[in-house]
């Protein structure tokens, strides 16, 4: 995850806080059960790279042995197969 951990609770407070004075969303739910909710999102897809990484290294690790013999560039492969599976999961990191 690019962004400390301890900095999500604060975007989510400005996010929500911003949508808010900004009259783009009103509150039907107490504001800090929002907050908490878009904390639990934000989160999620700060995870998913990170999920993502070690989908890729389990891939790899499984290959280890080619990898080695045939001499390949661990961190080319681990890129190129990271994109592969972003491209094919259609997903936004």
């Amino acid at each position: 995850m690019r962004i400390p951990k301890s900095w999500v609770p604060i975007m989510a407070k400005r996010i929500i806080e911003n949508l808010i004075a900004k009259e783009m969303i009103t509150a039907k739910i107490p504001v800090e059960k929002l907050i908490e909710q878009a904390d639990a999102i934000i989160l999620e897809e700060l995870m998913l790279e990170d999920r993502l990484n070690n989908e890729v290294r389990e891939l790899l690790k499984k290959h280890e042995t080619d990898i080695e013999r045939n001499r390949m560039d661990y961190r080319k492969l681990f890129e190129l197969t990271k994109q592969k599976l972003v491209k094919e999961r259609n997903l936004v990191l």
